[in-house]
């Protein structure tokens, strides 16, 4: 299948970065070496997608504290203004 879509983006001009390409997989797929043109693809159990972290096993919380690190990050970027400003 990988195959396919490489040779798909080929024909117009795309080629995937197999330096950058990465697999997930469930656990009802067996262990098998992911493999493209002699280049072994590398698998992640970790992966953001559309600002949203998706893992293997659906667990939610790294994906809650990394966005309540995120949250206190932005917080932390306008705290000292946030403190001088007046209620009026």
């Amino acid at each position: 299948m990988l195959a396919d879509f490489d040779k798909a983006c080929g024909k117009i001009g795309l080629r995937l970065n197999l330096t950058k390409t990465m697999f997930m997989k469930n656990g009802l797929v067996s262990f098998d070496p992911f493999t493209l043109n002699g280049t072994n693809i590398p698998e992640g159990s970790i992966y953001v997608y559309s600002g949203r972290e998706i893992n293997t096993m659906n667990d939610l919380a790294p994906e809650l504290s990394r966005r309540k690190r995120a949250a206190w990050g932005a917080f932390k970027s306008i705290e000292g203004v946030v403190k001088r400003t007046k209620n009026t």
